[in-house]
């Protein structure tokens, strides 16, 4: 985290995107990449919310939908339909969110903890909520956003 000479607090280098109308952020240091949509290969008996694999650059990662994880209506994928590639727990996986809209840095005490119901989603899987100036960002806690089990289960599938 860097230092904000103005006021000595620490800024967070988040980037942000967007499921449905809601836009979500994680921090920059656990993506390792963002990508374009691809053809995924479907995994026979994989959890519900598992899209399948792909192949980036000779490493097979699994993909999962992160409507389906956090039970939100499908949609068609479109041309800004993204896999945000993420680290989790050591783990290489691929999140499909419907767009990805920009790399922020937010003011450590503009996060405020998680209301007990974010947009439907879990709380559990919320590490805050941004206050920006026009707009609120969700923080996603991406260690969360699975169980050990189902990050077990992911390992498998890849």
């Amino acid at each position: 985290m860097a230092t904000d000479e103005r006021k000595g607090g620490d800024l967070l280098q988040l980037v942000s995107f967007h499921l449905g109308r809601e836009e979500f952020a994680v921090d920059i240091l656990k993506i390792q990449e963002i990508n374009r949509m691809v053809e995924i290969t479907k995994v026979p008996r994989s959890p519900e919310f598992v899209e399948g694999i792909i192949n980036l650059r000779g490493k097979v990662i699994p993909i999962v939908d992160l409507r389906k994880r956090f039970h939100l209506p499908k949609v068609e994928s479109t041309k800004s339909t993204r896999i945000v590639v993420v680290d989790v727990g050591g783990k290489t996986i691929g999140l499909v969110v419907d767009s990805v809209s920009e790399v922020l840095r937010i003011p450590a005490e503009t996060i405020e903890p998680p209301p007990p119901i974010v947009a439907g989603i879990d709380p559990a899987y919320i590490s805050g909520v941004g206050k920006l100036e026009d707009r609120l960002l969700i923080l996603l806690d991406l260690g969360k956003v699975l169980s050990a089990e189902e990050k077990h289960v992911l390992a498998g599938v890849a």
